[in-house]
């Protein structure tokens, strides 16, 4: 994108402004150097932009503790379908005169206006980070684990799940070996000031262990914690190593729910006879499960589409959403109904209408 520049870093007040084709990990960078921090990195930072961040509320690993992009935009300037440019927002810490239009313009999957110029909240860059691999020989320990982590008075800034698919895919870019017959991982990551990451830290690996870890590994340093990272940022890409096409879809369920959804995933998989790999941000009970099948095979498609009716069916009587990042878009409009009902799908429509009468910005997209 062209529209890429990054205009100013506000230090005193915590702001900085920028054009919507940004790269996020651009943002992190910059910001950084002036020892300020913009929380939100979804996993495909270094390639994505802001101005998509925003259309989805992308959210990444570090929103079990600091939330999502909605959280961070302040203000908006957008085009209207009429031509006409508005200035959504502030460039305060609060402000509630009238209507949020902000927050409903995040998130809208550029529906409703596009995108020029946004306004982003930023933090204070924390004192030091410690990031911890976590081993289990059961999927469901891991799982409760997280339960248990999220009770705690301490809140990780990440909690990540890898099942034990995800590890035969990633194990050879780890630098650090760890146990045989693991059938879990989790990546746990810790920040603030010194004292208490590091006491926080011996606190985690002694609940670990209580829950049935088989081993806790602590990053030496910041290339072995990158690595880390760059092994489960890498998971998307490679699970086409298992089957030819993939249906990835991103659940949220209620923390304490997470090993009943683990159990489910189990069992489409056992019945469908397709590989369903799970990962993502344990810690908020977003599960990235990825169905894998072969498109060409009809048998195999008719049992993938199954596979994702279960799986929302299941993530819905837990209580849960059939998104929790990756927006609804085409793929879910089917299944959207089951979750909102029709007169919140009337109301919606109505601010489409609003906002553009002429169905011009994405048409066919959240709804028909």
């Amino acid at each position: 994108s062209r529209m890429n520049k990054i205009f100013d870093i506000d230090e005193n007040n915590f702001l900085v402004r920028v054009q919507p084709g940004v790269i996020v990990s651009d943002i992190h960078k910059s910001v950084e150097e002036k020892g300020l921090f913009y929380p939100p990195d979804p996993a495909s930072s270094s390639v994505c932009t802001i101005g998509g961040n925003i259309g989805e509320c992308a959210g990444g690993p570090r929103a079990v503790k600091y939330g999502v992009t909605r959280d961070y935009v302040l203000g908006l300037r957008a085009v209207l379908p009429s031509g006409e440019v508005i200035q959504t927002g502030v460039s305060t810490a609060k402000g509630v005169a009238g209507y949020d239009l902000t927050r409903l313009i995040v998130g809208s999957e550029g529906t409703l206006a596009v995108v020029t110029e946004i306004t982003l909240k930023l933090l204070p860059k924390p004192e030091t980070i410690k990031t911890m691999a976590v081993f289990f020989d059961n999927m469901q320990k891991a799982a409760k684990t997280v339960s248990g982590i999220m009770k705690e008075a301490t809140i990780p800034r990440c909690v990540e799940y890898l099942d034990e698919a995800c590890l035969g895919l990633v194990k050879d870019a780890l630098t650090f070996d760890f146990p045989e017959d693991i059938k879990a991982m989790l990546i746990l990551e810790l920040d603030g000031n010194i004292t208490s990451v590091e006491k926080d830290a011996e606190n985690i690996k002694k609940l670990c262990f209580s829950y049935g870890a088989l081993e806790v590994l602590v990053a030496k340093n910041q290339t072995q914690a990158q690595k880390l990272w760059d092994a489960r940022k890498a998971l998307s890409p490679v699970l086409y190593k298992i089957a030819t096409n993939k249906i990835n879809e991103d659940i949220v369920v209620p923390i304490d729910k997470i090993p009943d959804m683990v159990q489910v995933t189990q069992e489409i998989q056992r019945t469908s006879g397709l590989k369903v790999v799970s990962f993502g941000h344990a810690g908020d009970g977003n599960i990235h499960c990825n169905i894998m099948y072969n498109k060409a095979d009809k048998n195999e498609s008719e049992k993938a589409e199954k596979a994702v009716d279960e799986l929302f069916n299941a993530t819905l009587a837990l209580g849960g959403t059939i998104t929790g990042e990756h927006g609804v878009g085409m793929t879910k409009l089917k299944y959207l109904p089951r979750e909102i009902g029709a007169r919140q799908i009337e109301l919606m429509k109505g601010i489409k209408k609003v906002f553009d009468p002429q169905n011009i910005l994405n048409p066919g997209k959240i709804f028909h």
